[in-house]
């Protein structure tokens, strides 16, 4: 490349990683030109099970890849927009001091690379994303990330680093409808988000996918908020901050429960873990986490340490206002199964959507709070008393696989076809015996009202 700029310095190829992974510490002691090589991708990609949606993006991940750079350093950033792209694309780097964040320099059409260059002047975690109008288009289908500009003196070692991205995204059908769905800039422009999600996808962090941590190691997340529109509320569920760099700058703030991470904006927050278990990442936005998909988890293996947390002591009955049930009797509507593979496949969401929080993805339960569905005797033995727990809600004693349970769970506003699909789930997965279960039983349970 011509130019004024890194002719006296040693150049290196930037190492770019795919969410959740991040580049490896900075350890050189000297600037360097640093050589970004970065594409754009229009592909098909799943936003949630049995959801499609044609994400435009950064390196093929939604968020984009993410760089790690050091302040002072000089970077050559090569961005290519892939030759089977529709739309032509660019990169605004918010780290970059100069018109457009590289906007104007980088705008590049289908099959053609652009290049230009910046030198890292300010330390911090910066978000990136495409500024090709309609610029709120382009970064409601995923064109964004994250790029950090480690300080000269480099960052405090730690234990784990992952990188953990917001953004809503806005289909013409509604939350969980599935198929290809496209776009919606109506309610982009109202700002009502169908699905709020990290790393692009509902479920991207939970399950076989969840973080992972030991007890006593230090995590720190690089949490960015692509948006386009909605603010984050971002908090651990079970863990508290031990620092914030406040909006991914040099401010620290300590002893933090909930950090607000605006949209085009970031932070770093840092925290030990003490004691084993899932900690759930949320937006406490809270309807977004369990209704719309930001929710993510870290798991942590070890040793338990009781003097920290107990875990549950005692369980008693508690009802001064009488039952505890709860029930909606608002009607929603479902797309009907048409076989048995469908109730599984439908059944997979409805569970996924409402009970795979409390029963775990695994079905294996929480001990002492929630039984397991997954090999579950007391599912196996009489399936229907899983459709008279959702239909009319369950509370009292109850035994599990050998273990006691005394717990409420409140009646499920499902239509009949939702609860048949979702007992069949239940029934033909994690080791359960099979079977189905139709409409027509749930009918009847329904209109044998316990009094």
């Amino acid at each position: 490349m011509s130019g004024a700029m890194a002719k006296d310095l040693p150049t290196e190829q930037a190492i770019l990683t795919s969410p959740p992974e991040v580049p490896p510490a900075i350890e050189r002691d000297h600037n360097a030109k640093v050589v970004v090589e970065l594409e754009t991708v229009e592909k098909v990609g799943t936003m949630a099970d049995g959801v499609e949606y044609v994400y435009w993006s950064f390196g093929g991940t939604v968020p984009g890849s993410f760089i790690r750079v050091k302040e002072g350093d000089e970077i050559e950033f090569h961005l290519s927009n892939h030759p089977s792209s529709k739309m032509p694309h660019n990169i605004d780097l918010h780290a970059v001091t100069g018109p457009g964040g590289g906007a104007t320099s980088s705008f590049t059409a289908p099959g053609h690379t652009s290049t230009f260059a910046f030198k890292a002047l300010n330390p911090g975690l910066y978000v990136y994303h495409c500024a090709t109008a309609p610029v709120g288009m382009h970064i409601a289908n995923g064109m964004y990330g994250l790029i950090l500009v480690e300080p000269k003196e480099g960052l405090p070692k730690v234990d784990r680093e992952y990188y953990v991205m917001q953004g809503d995204f806005y289909t013409k059908g509604k939350y969980g409808e599935p198929g290809l769905q496209p776009f919606d800039m109506e309610k982009a422009i109202n700002e009502h988000a169908d699905y709020v999600v990290f790393n692009g996808a509902v479920g991207s962090l939970t399950g076989d996918k969840s973080l992972k941590a030991e007890v006593g190691e230090t995590v720190r997340l690089y949490v960015g908020n692509g948006g386009p529109n909605l603010v984050s509320s971002f908090h651990v569920i079970g863990e508290i901050f031990d620092k914030v760099y406040v909006e991914g700058g040099n401010l620290v703030n300590e002893n933090i429960q909930t950090t607000l991470v605006p949209a085009g904006g970031s932070a770093i927050v840092e925290f030990k873990v003490e004691v084993p278990g899932n900690l759930i990442l949320v937006d406490h936005s809270i309807f977004r986490a369990f209704n719309k998909g930001a929710l993510g988890m870290l798991s942590v293996k070890g040793k338990e340490d009781k003097t920290i947390y107990s875990g549950k002591i005692d369980d008693r009955i508690y009802l001064p206002e009488g039952s505890a049930v709860q029930s909606v009797d608002k009607k929603v509507e479902v797309v009907k199964a048409s076989n048995k593979k469908e109730k599984i496949e439908f059944g997979k969401r409805i569970y996924d959507a409402n009970c795979m929080a409390c029963h775990q993805p695994n079905g294996q339960g929480i001990p002492g709070a929630f039984p397991p569905v997954a090999k579950s005797d007391y599912l196996n033995a009489d399936p229907i008393r899983a459709v008279e727990a959702i239909v009319h809600g369950l509370e009292g004693p109850i035994k599990v696989n050998g273990e006691s349970f005394n717990s409420v769970m409140p009646a499920m506003d499902l239509t009949d076809e939702q609860i048949a699909n979702v007992v069949t789930y239940l029934l033909n997965s994690w080791d359960n015996k099979g079977g189905e279960i139709t409409a027509e039983q749930v009918k009847k349970v329904r209109a044998n009202k316990p009094h």
